[in-house]
């Protein structure tokens, strides 16, 4: 009998729980070694940017692709804390009125419309600092080299070679529709850039070989893709209360996706396909990946 703690769901939730009472502890009021105040209204506004639910499936692949290779489960779950930050960081800023201006997020009021736009601003200029914080930390258990490797891979996937990039591109394709290898450069940066790393962070954590470390940020760059396009036909055909935030923007807009290009039947074959490579890449780890593949079926056909 399959023990119901080692399923999936099981897994995905208990690893939620784990990460939000990691955030609650490091965005409490305590000032931390080095500091010389946090203001309340500030992390406040942070803690409203973070605390605030999800699937935290970003930390569960950091911590998943840790577990695969024989990695500290502690170092995965701060290395999975300092994701999430950069990742409510980037929801904090891209749901202002200069970029995507959405007054709703995971189903409660958006950062700046909960407090204002410049603690808003601020409040995701310090989730991007403290993410780097979280890891470079003395709390975190790995080697100094193995947490300079981390800092500059999260460094790389968000900045401007990777996330933020990929959101410049985003509201450069508003005035001008980018072609089908733009609109792939475009969400590879914006989404996948963030995926792909929570899968690569589980060689370096694991100190595993290169080939561990490339065969897991390949499977993080199909799921990444993956993660977008499901993104896409549910901003096409989901309800925002079920999504937790506003759907339909992306047509109302004229914003070009592969499943305005190719329409919903290739989209849904397209997704198959992804999983199918993306559980290729898993066959040399036999049984011992099974969660991961599962990750990657359960991003496919996602309702929220």
């Amino acid at each position: 009998m399959t023990d119901e703690r080692s399923s999936f769901p099981a897994r995905l939730k208990t690893n939620a729980v784990a990460v939000e009472a990691l955030l609650e502890t490091l965005l409490g009021p305590a000032v931390g070694t080095g500091e010389i105040a946090r203001p309340a209204n500030l992390l406040g506004a942070m803690r409203h940017g973070v605390l605030n639910g999800g699937k935290r499936l970003r930390p569960f692949l950091v911590a998943e692709s840790t577990a695969l290779l024989g990695g500290d489960a502690e170092a995965a779950l701060r290395t999975g804390a300092a994701l999430e930050c950069i990742h409510c960081y980037s929801l904090v800023h891209d749901d202002l009125p200069a970029m995507d201006d959405d007054d709703m997020r995971r189903g409660k009021p958006t950062v700046h419309v909960a407090f204002d736009e410049a603690t808003a601003i601020l409040a995701g200029d310090s989730l991007l600092t403290f993410a780097f914080d979280i890891i470079a930390a003395p709390e975190t258990a790995l080697s100094d080299r193995q947490k300079t490797t981390l800092v500059l891979a999260l460094a790389r996937a968000a900045g401007h070679g990777g996330m933020a990039g990929g959101q410049a591109l985003d509201l450069a394709a508003e005035k001008s529709a980018p072609d089908e290898a733009g609109i792939v450069l475009l969400q590879s940066m914006k989404t996948g850039a963030l995926i792909r790393f929570a899968c690569e962070a589980g060689a370096i954590i694991a100190d595993a070989p290169a080939e561990d470390r490339r065969r897991l940020r390949a499977f993080g760059d199909k799921i990444g893709l993956a993660f977008q396009l499901a993104d896409d036909l549910l901003d096409l055909t989901a309800d925002a209360a079920i999504v937790g935030k506003a759907t339909g923007k992306d047509v109302a807009r004229g914003k070009g996706t592969l499943v305005s290009l190719h329409g919903q039947p290739w989209a849904e074959r397209r997704l198959e396909s992804l999983v199918a490579e993306a559980e290729g890449l898993l066959e040399p780890y036999g049984p011992r990946s099974a969660i991961l593949a599962e990750t990657a079926r359960f991003i496919a056909n996602r309702r929220n």
